[in-house]
C-alpha cells in the first residue's frame, strides 16, 4: 500500500497525526477502527488494515445495522496503522481539520485474499469490536469525483438489527458542539435493553438434560481452564465398537469456559485467548449458555493439513482467513459437572446444544467402532489423521490409552536447542537443532531442520534466540557424519512440529521440513513425546499445572533466605512453585526486572533487568534503551522460566506494564500510594478509596494490591493499550490534581523533606521501561511479604500492607473463592479522551 497521497496532503511540523515510517508490531491481527471526524462536514471514517496500511473510506452517515440500508462509502487515501490509535484536534487549515475521536475498533476477517476482493469491487468482511459486530459488505458503485465510491451495508445475520451509528455515540468522545448530535444514545440504550431481554427469554435451561446423564453431579462453575485430556500416539487405529473415531483437525487445541455467562477462552497451556480470537468468544456467547466447559480446536479453512499455516498466518496477521472452533467435548453445563458421563454420552448432549451452531463454531461428528474406514476418509480428504476415543469412558486430565490419535503423514514435534551459522545470503540461522526426551541421557539430539521457514518467522525466531548459545552440545549427541562445526547450543527452549520421512542410517531425521513452530506447547510436553502416562485426575474445570520436572535443579536449597523466619531457597522455590497459577499470568511475556539476592534477603541485593549467560529457560526481547542501544531485556514464558531465577537467587519480580511483543504500548496504570513518616495506614486505606472514586468519575475501572511494603497499588488496566507518552501525561496529571486539591493529605513529587504526614502519589512507574511490583511476588524484607491483590470489598479488614507473607498466602489461595481481579484483561478502557493536548 502506499502512503504517498497521505504524507503530501498533511504537514507533520502543524498536526499531531502520526508520520508514517513507524515499524509495525509483529505477530498481530489485523485491525479495523472507525472514528468520528467532526470536519467541514461530519463523517465516520472506515479504516481496515490491509497488509501495512489502513484501507479508508469515509462514510457521511456512519454504518447502520439494518441490512435494507446501504450507505455511501467514500474511499480516500490510506493512512498508516498507527492512525488507528489518534484521536484529538486536527488544526484548523490543514487537511481533514476538526476533531477525530474513535468510535470503535477490533479486529477485522475476511475469507479469502482482501486486496483481491477490493480489485473486484465486492469485500465481504467481519468486524469484532464493541459497537460493530458481524458481517458486512463494500460494493463499489462508481465514482465521487475522482474518488471510487463504494456502499456500505450489513450482512443479513444474527447481529443485523435496526440500530445506526449515531444511536451508539454513548460514551464517545466529541467536541462541545457536537454534543447536540449525540441525543441518539437514549433511544440506542433502550433499544439494547430490548435486545437484551428478547436473548434472555430464549436461552434455554440445559441443566435438567445434562442431569440426565450418566454420573452427572452438581458443581460450581470453572472459574479457569481445566487441564485437558491429551492422545497417544498408535500406529493403527484401535479396533472395537466402543470406539468413536474423528478426524484429526489440524489446528490449536483451545478450551471455553463460562461462568454467568461469560465466556474465557484459554489455550492447552492455561494462556487466556479471549480477545486474541474475538470472533471465537463471540460465537460461544450466541450458545446463550450460563455456565459451561467445552473443548475443541481452533482451525482455519477446513482444518486439513495444508490450512494450518493458513491458521498461523492469519493469527500472526500475515493474511486473512477465516476461523472455525470444531468442538469435540462437553464437560460441564448450566450448573452440571457431566465429566464422569461417558463420552458417547456427553458428545450427544454437545450436538443438542450445537442444533443450529452460529457461524465459526461446529460440532466434530464421528465414525463409531470402524477405525479402518475413518482412517481412509481422512487420508481421502487430506486430514494428518484420527483420534480415536472411548466411548465408554468419563473425561481425563493429561494422557492416557483411552484416546489415541493415529497419523498419515510423519510429523513429529521437538525441542529446539540450538542451531547452525546460515550461509550465503541467509540471515539469522541456517537450521534449526532438534532433541526428543531421552531415557538414557535426558534430552538426545535428533537432527535438524533447515527449510520451510517464511522471512518473517526467521526474524522472529532469530530474534527469540538472540546471542544465546555455546560451541558445547547441551544434549545428547549420538554417532552422526553431518557437520556441526557452526552449531551452538542452548537447553530446550521451544517446541517445532516438523515433518520427515523417517530416520536415515544414523537415526537422524530424513528430509525434515519445518510444519509449524508450537506456540500452543510447552518443553515439558515432550517428556512423555505423547506415550507416557498421564494424570488421571477428574475434576473437569481447574487452571493447568505447571510441570514440575521442567524446572532446573535447585543449587544450595537448604540455604537461609529469610533468616528471621528461617527460610531457606527451597520455601522460596515451594512458595513460587504453589502460586504459579497465579503469579505467571502476571508477569509472562513482560520486559521484567528482579531482584536477586545471593546471600539472603538482609544482605546487600542487585536489581537485575537484562539477560545473562547462564540462563537458559529465561527469554528476552531485545529492546531500544532511552540511551539509543538496544539491550536484551529478560522476558519469562512459562513456569521453568520464573523457577530458574529463583535457582539465581531472585526474589522480587517487577515487570513492565506492557507486553515485550508491544513495548510501546502500556496495558496498566499504577499508582503507588507510599505513607510518608507519621501516616497512619488507615489514612493510606481511605486515600485508595479516594482514588477508586475519582478514577469512578473518570469511568476507569480500578483494582487494589498490597505492596508487601509500606504502601498500595491501585492499578487501573487499558484495553486497548495506549502510548506511554499518553499513560505518563494522565498519570501524572492525575497525581498533581489530587496533590493540589488536597495539599495537607498528598503529595506528587518524591522529595523526602516534604513527604512528612502526607501520602506520595507515585506516578513515576507510568513509563516506558519503568517497573511495579508483581502481584504474589515476594519481597526482600524481613518476614518474607507479598504483594497481594484483593478485592476492594476486604480493605476495610486490612491491618497494614504487609500483612500477607510467603507462609500464609499458599493456603489462603486455596481457600478464596474468586479472584479478586478476575475480569481485569476482559476490561475494555483506554484513556483515549485525555490523548488531546488540549
Amino acid at each position: 500500500m502506499s502512503l504517498t497521497e497521505y504524507r503530501r496532503k498533511r504537514q507533520f511540523t502543524k498536526t499531531r497525526e502520526p508520520e508514517p515510517g513507524k515499524r509495525l508490531p509483529k505477530g498481530r491481527r489485523a485491525i479495523f477502527v472507525v472514528q468520528l471526524h467532526h470536519a467541514r462536514r461530519r463523517h465516520y471514517d472506515l479504516r481496515l488494515q490491509v497488509g501495512d496500511a489502513l484501507k479508508s473510506w469515509a462514510v457521511p452517515k456512519g454504518p447502520s445495522y439494518d441490512p435494507k440500508v446501504k450507505r455511501m462509502a467514500v474511499e480516500v487515501e490510506d493512512h498508516p496503522v498507527d492512525y488507528g490509535c489518534f484521536e484529538g484536534e486536527i488544526p484548523e487549515g490543514e487537511y481533514g481539520g476538526g476533531h477525530v475521536a474513535r468510535f470503535d475498533r477490533g479486529i477485522w476477517a475476511t475469507e479469502g485474499d482482501a486486496e483481491a476482493q477490493l480489485a473486484k469491487g465486492h469485500l465481504r468482511f467481519e468486524l469484532f469490536g464493541d459497537k460493530l459486530k458481524g458481517g458486512w459488505h463494500l460494493v463499489r458503485s462508481g465514482k465521487s469525483g475522482s474518488k471510487p465510491q463504494w456502499l456500505l451495508f450489513k450482512n443479513d445475520d444474527a447481529f443485523a438489527g435496526t440500530l445506526e451509528a449515531d444511536d451508539l455515540l454513548a460514551g464517545v468522545t466529541a467536541p462541545p458542539r457536537a454534543d447536540a448530535r449525540r441525543a441518539g444514545s437514549g433511544k440506542a440504550s433502550k433499544k439494547r435493553r430490548k435486545t437484551v431481554a428478547l436473548a434472555r427469554r430464549r436461552k434455554r435451561d440445559w441443566s435438567k438434560a445434562a442431569a440426565a446423564l450418566t454420573h452427572a453431579r452438581k458443581r460450581k462453575p470453572p472459574e479457569g481452564p481445566f487441564v485437558p485430556q491429551l492422545a497417544r500416539l498408535g500406529t493403527a487405529p484401535p479396533k472395537g465398537g466402543q470406539w468413536l473415531h474423528e478426524l484429526k483437525w489440524d489446528g490449536y487445541r483451545i478450551l471455553a469456559t463460562i461462568d454467568d455467562g461469560q465466556v474465557r477462552l484459554w489455550s492447552r497451556n492455561a494462556l487466556e485467548w479471549s480477545d486474541r480470537i474475538p470472533e471465537i468468544r463471540a460465537a460461544v456467547e450466541q450458545l446463550n449458555l450460563t455456565s459451561a466447559a467445552l473443548d475443541g480446536e481452533l482451525i482455519a479453512g477446513s482444518g486439513a493439513r495444508e490450512d494450518f499455516g493458513l491458521l498461523q498466518a492469519t493469527l500472526s496477521g500475515e493474511r486473512q482467513g477465516a476461523l472455525a472452533y470444531v468442538l469435540f467435548d462437553l464437560l460441564y453445563l448450566d450448573g452440571i459437572d457431566i465429566s464422569e458421563a461417558p463420552l458417547a454420552e456427553r458428545k450427544t448432549l454437545l450436538q443438542q446444544v450445537l442444533a443450529k451452531p452460529p457461524p465459526h463454531l461446529a460440532f466434530s461428528s464421528h465414525i463409531e467402532g470402524d477405525g479402518e474406514a475413518a482412517y481412509a476418509l481422512a487420508g481421502e480428504r487430506h486430514f494428518e489423521g484420527i483420534i480415536s476415543k472411548r466411548g465408554d469412558r468419563p473425561y481425563r486430565d493429561g494422557r492416557s490409552d483411552e484416546w489415541r490419535k493415529t497419523k498419515h503423514l510423519a510429523s513429529e514435534e521437538y525441542a529446539v536447542v540450538g542451531y547452525t551459522a546460515p550461509k550465503g545470503a541467509r540471515s539469522g540461522f541456517g537450521s534449526l537443532l532438534l532433541a526428543r526426551p531421552d531415557p538414557g541421557h535426558g534430552w538426545a539430539y535428533t537432527g535438524r531442520v533447515g527449510t520451510g521457514f517464511s522471512e518473517q518467522l526467521i526474524e522472529e525466531l532469530s530474534r527469540r534466540i538472540g546471542k544465546a548459545g555455546r560451541k558445547a552440545p547441551t544434549v545428547h549427541v549420538p554417532e552422526h557424519d553431518t557437520d556441526l562445526r557452526t552449531a551452538k547450543w542452548f537447553a530446550p527452549r521451544f517446541v517445532v512440529e516438523v515433518f520427515s520421512r523417517g530416520a536415515g542410517r544414523k537415526g537422524l531425521l530424513r528430509q525434515a521440513s519445518l510444519k509449524a513452530v508450537r506456540a500452543d506447547k510447552d518443553v515439558a510436553d515432550l517428556r512423555d513425546g505423547g506415550r507416557g502416562a498421564g494424570a488421571r485426575k477428574k475434576t473437569p474445570a481447574r487452571r493447568a499445572k505447571p510441570e514440575n520436572d521442567a524446572a532446573p535443579r535447585l543449587t544450595s536449597p537448604g540455604k537461609i533466605v529469610f533468616p528471621g523466619i528461617r527460610a531457606t531457597k527451597q520455601d522460596v522455590a515451594d512458595y513460587y512453585q504453589a502460586v504459579m497459577d497465579h503469579v505467571l499470568p502476571e508477569i509472562a511475556g513482560r520486559p521484567l526486572s528482579v531482584i536477586r539476592c545471593p546471600n539472603g534477603s538482609e544482605k546487600p541485593c542487585f536489581f537485575q533487568k537484562h539477560h545473562t549467560a547462564g540462563l537458559e529457560a529465561v527469554s528476552f526481547a531485545r529492546l531500544k534503551e532511552e540511551a539509543g542501544n538496544n539491550a536484551n531485556y529478560l522476558v519469562v514464558e512459562d513456569a521453568a522460566g520464573l523457577m530458574e531465577l529463583v535457582q539465581f537467587n531472585a526474589l522480587e519480580l517487577h515487570p513492565w506494564g506492557a507486553r515485550a511483543d508491544t513495548p510501546d504500548l502500556a496495558d496498566r496504570v499504577v499508582f503507588d500510594l507510599d505513607p510518608g513518616p507519621g501516616v497512619r495506614f488507615a489514612e493510606v486505606k481511605g486515600a485508595a478509596v479516594h482514588v477508586r472514586k475519582l478514577l469512578r468519575q473518570l469511568e476507569l475501572d480500578s483494582f487494589l494490591r498490597t505492596t508487601g511494603g509500606k504502601g498500595l497499588h491501585v492499578v487501573v488496566p487499558l484495553d486497548p493499550g495506549c502510548e506511554w507518552d499518553l499513560v505518563k501525561r494522565f498519570a501524572h496529571g492525575f497525581a498533581d490534581a489530587l496533590a493540589k486539591s488536597e495539599p495537607l493529605r498528598f503529595v506528587a513529587v518524591s522529595t523526602l523533606k516534604l513527604r512528612n504526614r502526607k501520602i506520595f502519589v507515585d506516578y513515576l512507574r507510568n513509563g516506558r521501561g519503568a517497573t511495579a511490583v508483581a502481584s504474589y511476588s515476594l519481597r526482600a524484607r524481613p518476614g518474607a511479604p507479598v504483594a497481594l491483590p484483593l478485592a476492594w470489598s476486604e480493605l476495610s479488614k486490612l491491618r497494614k500492607a504487609d500483612a500477607f507473607t510467603m507462609r500464609d498466602v499458599p493456603a489462603r489461595l486455596k481457600r478464596r473463592r474468586k479472584d479478586p481481579w478476575q475480569g481485569i484483561e476482559t476490561v475494555k478502557q483506554d484513556l483515549s479522551r485525555w490523548s488531546s493536548e488540549d
